[in-house]
């Protein structure tokens, strides 16, 4: 992990945007929030989107953070309604225009946002910054696995062609930006690879990191999902409505269609090694 203090001067004010739901761990979430708390440059605010109603266990974490150093702002929501209702919400919310995205079970290092924000100050026409992953199991120095990312915005542009070019707890975006192509979408799952295209057919500028800024908790349930119908029904749909809007050729899409359908009937023993052997890096 690569923590050091900050040694920038003052910076953009920004967000940070959490959902958490019934089912999430409290401690994996006391973790994650504390890690975007103690930023070497401190958030503006949390905004954490309480997505239906969340166990006590859980709002202990919210509550016993509050009026500490950090100000933190509860978006609660009647009923669970998915991933990117709450997030649309959350993004509302937020009273900055640069807005970092962190997930309920995460870890980001303490100069995460200073690093990516410099990047914002170098280039005011950034609209996205992002970073790869090291994803662990159980504790954070039992790494399992690595998803990089393309770095430059033509590379980005190419890879997101066929694969998503951003990993979606790392971003740090423009409120403005993702607002303007339509904010998240209301599927179940995958509504960050949704966005992801529709900013780049509203010619968003792209930038991810080499330096990994955050460790995605990973565990064997995330092969089991991939494997779920609906899944594999929203990334093909999200693919169709790339190709009809110009971003994929027809070609792309006939072929990210046949490897989601591979990835749906292939033996779960197959659908891992393909993983840790061509789709981590």
């Amino acid at each position: 992990m690569r923590d050091r203090k900050s040694e920038t001067v003052a910076m953009q004010k920004y967000s940070v945007l959490m959902a958490v739901y019934i089912k999430d761990n409290p401690e994996y979430f006391a973790v994650a929030l504390d890690s975007m708390i103690h930023q070497t440059v401190t958030p503006d605010e949390i905004v954490i989107v309480k997505d239906g109603p969340i166990t006590e266990a859980l709002q202990m974490v919210i509550d016993e953070r509050k009026g500490g150093t950090v100000e933190i702002n509860e978006v609660g929501l009647r009923e669970n309604h998915g991933l990117g209702f709450a997030l649309n919400k959350g993004v509302k919310a937020c009273r900055n225009e640069l807005i970092a995205r962190m997930d309920a079970d995460d870890y980001s290092v303490s100069n995460r946002c200073e690093m990516q924000l410099a990047e914002f100050e170098k280039n005011p026409a950034l609209d996205i910054v992002g970073c790869p992953v090291k994803e662990f199991a159980g504790s954070m120095d039992n790494i399992v696995g690595e998803r990089k990312v393309p770095l430059t915005n033509e590379e980005i542009y190419s890879f997101e062609r066929t694969r998503d070019a951003f990993n979606h707890p790392t971003v740090i975006f423009k409120k403005s930006t993702v607002e303007r192509a339509g904010g998240y979408s209301d599927y179940k799952k995958n509504q960050d690879s949704d966005l992801w295209i529709r900013l780049m057919n509203h010619n968003a500028v792209c930038l991810n990191l080499p330096e990994t800024l955050v460790f995605f908790r990973f565990d064997e349930d995330t092969y089991r999902r991939r494997k779920k119908w609906n899944n594999v029904k929203t990334l093909i749909d999200i693919r169709y409505k790339a190709w009809r809007s110009g971003f994929n050729t027809l070609g792309e899409f006939l072929f990210i269609a046949a490897a989601q359908l591979g990835v749906y009937v292939m033996p779960e023993w197959f659908q891992r090694f393909i993983y840790k052997s061509f789709l981590r890096g």
